[in-house]
């Protein structure tokens, strides 16, 4: 079969019968679900502290559900409307926005903590049409992304490219808007199970122009992941999983809060009264 990607533009290609069949898809969710999850192990966020981080093309929400679970708030990024339409059916957590993240996108400066991508970035290096240029689109992308990250902030990309040209075209790209990094590998040895991550860092010193190729996980076992960033290797540490907050609860009002105040939005403050229940006194029925 022919890659999506080489097929129609995006917001084309996912039309609603698409992301329906997409969303529905047991297989689907699982790979996603997976990709999702090593792309937070290698983010490797502080559990300790509360992290909001940009999911870039976040279709229907599948890693923003992960990214719930792990008790992490985020903002998703997509240019499908109809699979952003089949999220908000879905009830996901996350902030959804319209977006050609090749055109670029603006947040406050610094809003976020980290950002991820599962299976999206290669889609910048196509052009459907005669105006669009390929490296233009990845170079604006990449400078979007570091505008609205914090110093030494994390971000990581799973993607899936079509040749060298493209993983070229995109880490050249990371490096002139001042990224630092290199790509993980997983399963390099493995046609079926290898996965490629660029692994990027804002701030970080480096003066390679080009990134490391490195091994991620070696093989495919039971036993304990081994994640390889820059040229040190250490072991994953299993991130308890945190408690999910009941809904409406004042623990639950109060992370709500503090994402919107973070994207600059106004917001009520934080009293003893909130989400206290209230006492209708039987005024209402």
């Amino acid at each position: 079969m022919s890659r999506p990607e080489s097929q129609l533009p995006p917001n084309l290609y996912y039309n609603q019968q698409e992301s329906v069949k997409y969303t529905n898809c047991n297989r689907i969710i699982n790979i996603q679900t997976q990709l999702s999850e090593r792309a937070i192990q290698l983010l490797d966020l502080n559990p300790d502290e509360s992290s909001l981080v940009l999911d870039i093309g976040c279709g229907s929400g599948i890693s923003g559900f992960y990214l719930t679970q792990e008790g992490v708030n985020w903002v998703g990024l997509d240019i499908s409307e109809s699979m952003l339409n089949v999220a908000q059916q879905e009830k996901t957590e996350g902030e959804l926005l319209l977006c050609d993240i090749g055109q670029g996108f603006k947040f406050r400066p610094g809003v976020f903590d980290a950002a991820i991508s599962i299976s999206v970035i290669q889609w910048l290096c196509v052009s459907f049409k005669k105006s669009e240029n390929p490296y233009r689109r990845c170079t604006v992308f990449f400078e979007s992304l570091r505008n609205c990250l914090k110093n030494n902030a994390r971000a990581v990309f799973q993607f899936y490219p079509e040749n060298n040209e493209q993983i070229n075209m995109i880490t050249s790209a990371a490096l002139r808007a001042g990224f630092s990094g290199d790509i993980v590998v997983d399963y390099p040895n493995s046609a079926k199970a290898k996965k490629l991550y660029l692994v990027v860092q804002l701030g970080g010193q480096s003066s390679k122009k080009t990134m490391d190729v490195i091994q991620g996980l070696v093989e495919e076992s039971d036993e304990e992941k081994v994640k390889v960033i820059g040229r040190h290797q250490k072991k994953i540490r299993k991130q308890k999983k945190q408690k999910k907050v009941n809904e409406k609860s004042k623990l639950w009002i109060v992370k709500r809060k503090e994402k919107q105040n973070r994207l600059g939005r106004k917001v009520k403050k934080t009293t003893k009264y909130t989400g206290r229940k209230r006492n209708n006194l039987g005024l209402f029925k």
